[in-house]
């Protein structure tokens, strides 16, 4: 195990010059997410949230040491086999590096020279562990043997072979082997920090730093004073709050400088963006929620932000698409792909080519230094990050990368509503009690909300003002509770006049549906 903990951390210092896709675990990692069936998705989702990536990389971290661990084991007795099984590891690593998008035949080198370095490791720690066991006369380090003037058996010449002699060498090479495990692992944690360290020098952090937003052609609208309900989660999302659902095990570093964006396929005028040209265009500023297609009934992954960018509808009326074209195919720096239908980003609404969030550059986890953001439909169909492509297409002729794995072409958001307070299991006194939350129906807006008490009848609840239908709308009701324990739940009506459905669904292919509730204990 430690011998493989060795070749990861060599893989990632060599990985510091080969791209982070081509460090091994990050490799098979995102093999993994490539091809994993749609309801292992779903469930790490639902059981991570957030953190589905981290967890991912843990579990293949543990499936490596447990093979080390094999391997260790047999090649005690059968080196040869534990040699093929290296080889096998370093040729995993080194096979998945080689699917990632935009790498070289360079991206095998951490793989395989991690798997080099492994074997005279494991070569060393195997003798090491071998000295460090119970010892025999024949199995004692090789020397010059004579016989014993007590007459007590042979001896080897310069040592004490006696009984306090051999278990004295063996407490010697007992610790001599904990020293030597004890640098090795120190070796493998050191190259894996020293690996993600250098990597983090070569990002791209200071050049977001150096980035100062336009002026904004059309600013935000204003807040107003009561957009915001207590009891409710903040009406804007803070940047590290908000919500993180993508397909990068590695958070892909663009530098502005060598960004580019193609607007190309079925168009008249295909067109390449520089950031330079980028930041001469026209920007407006807006808030708008975006929602994963992933959220169950009730959960966080949604949030709403102040974004900062260039309107796509102008962009792609300067390219001129043929008629036919009915989809934008939104390409990521590494490959991954959303389709969003042309006639939503042209109809209107503020679909933006973004480089600003909350009043900074995009984070890097949200996809600096350019990400689309579009009012009204799942992340997965139109939020590509770190984009660098827009091809024009059509849904009949190419399916982007979560249609084939189960999940709708198009995918408006569902009318939705939340319960924030109070929590499921909470305690109140009896008395009015404060029930509050957030609804959305983002691009149509919400007309109403209803809180149901038991099976009681609905309840109108007090909507906060908002800015534009395109965000979430933050509500409240008064309830007057009564000893017991009680189940609440919460509906929805947007403006076209739909209610959400109590029909409970799950969030394949097209997005969750039902009421959300929790269960109040009031004494």
């Amino acid at each position: 195990m430690a011998a493989a903990a060795v070749a990861l951390g060599v893989a990632e210092l060599v990985a510091v010059a080969t791209g982070a896709r081509s460090a091994p675990l990050v490799a098979v990692g995102g093999v993994v997410v490539d091809h994993v069936p749609a309801p292992v998705k779903d469930f790490g989702i639902a059981v991570f949230g957030v953190h589905d990536k981290i967890a991912l990389l843990v579990g293949t971290a543990l499936l490596v040491t447990g093979y080390a661990y094999g391997l260790g084991v047999i090649g005690r007795r059968r080196w040869a086999v534990a040699v093929t099984g290296i080889a096998v590891f370093g040729a995993i690593g080194a096979a998945a590096a080689l699917t990632r998008t935009g790498v070289g035949p360079e991206a095998v080198l951490p793989s395989l020279l991690g798997a080099a370095v492994a074997v005279p490791v494991l070569r060393y720690l195997l003798r090491a562990a071998g000295r460090a066991e119970p010892v025999t006369t024949a199995s004692f380090p090789a020397a010059t043997v004579g016989p014993d003037p007590a007459g007590a058996g042979p001896t080897v010449a310069g040592r004490d072979d006696s009984a306090q002699g051999r278990s004295a060498y063996l407490r010697r090479s007992r610790r001599r082997f904990v020293r030597d495990l004890g640098i090795v692992a120190g070796i493998a944690a050191a190259g894996g920090v020293a690996g993600r360290m250098l990597t983090s020098r070569r990002a791209v952090t200071a050049a977001r730093q150096s980035v100062a937003l336009p002026v904004t052609t059309e600013p935000a609208p204003v807040l107003p004073a009561a957009v915001q309900v207590p009891g409710a989660v903040p009406y804007v999302t803070p940047n590290r709050d908000f919500y993180r659902i993508d397909t990068a095990l590695v958070t892909p570093q663009v530098d502005p400088a060598s960004w580019r964006l193609r607007i190309h396929g079925m168009v008249r005028n295909p067109i390449t963006l520089t950031w330079a040209d980028l930041l001469r265009r026209p920007m407006v500023a807006r808030y708008v929620t975006l929602a994963c297609v992933s959220n169950e009934v009730g959960g966080d992954l949604i949030g709403n932000a102040l974004w900062l960018g260039t309107p796509i509808r102008e962009l792609l009326d300067e390219a001129d698409p043929l008629p036919e074209a009915d989809q934008v195919v939104q390409r990521s720096v590494d490959g991954w792909t959303c389709g969003t239908p042309t006639a939503v980003l042209r109809d209107g609404r503020d679909a933006l080519l973004a480089i600003g969030m909350n009043g900074e550059p995009l984070p890097v986890s949200h996809g600096f230094p350019v990400r689309m953001v579009v009012p009204g439909l799942y992340g997965y169909v139109s939020a590509c990050k770190w984009i660098t492509e827009l091809e024009l297409t059509r849904f009949a002729d190419f399916d982007a990368y979560w249609v084939p794995r189960g999940w709708s072409a198009q995918a408006p958001v569902k009318t939705q509503s939340r319960i924030d307070t109070p929590r499921d299991g909470a305690s109140r006194r009896s008395g009015p009690v404060t029930v509050a939350g957030v609804a959305w129906a983002q691009h149509r807006g919400i007309a109403k909300v209803e809180v149901q008490v038991d099976d009681g009848p609905w309840t109108n609840a007090a909507l906060a003002p908002t800015v534009s239908a395109d965000t979430w709308t933050q509500w409240s009701l008064s309830w007057p509770a009564e000893p017991g324990r009680h189940t609440l739940r919460v509906r929805a009506t947007d403006l076209d006049g739909s209610t959400q459905t109590g029909a409970r669904a799950e969030p394949a292919p097209d997005g969750a549906t039902g009421w959300h509730e929790v269960a109040v204990n009031i004494e």
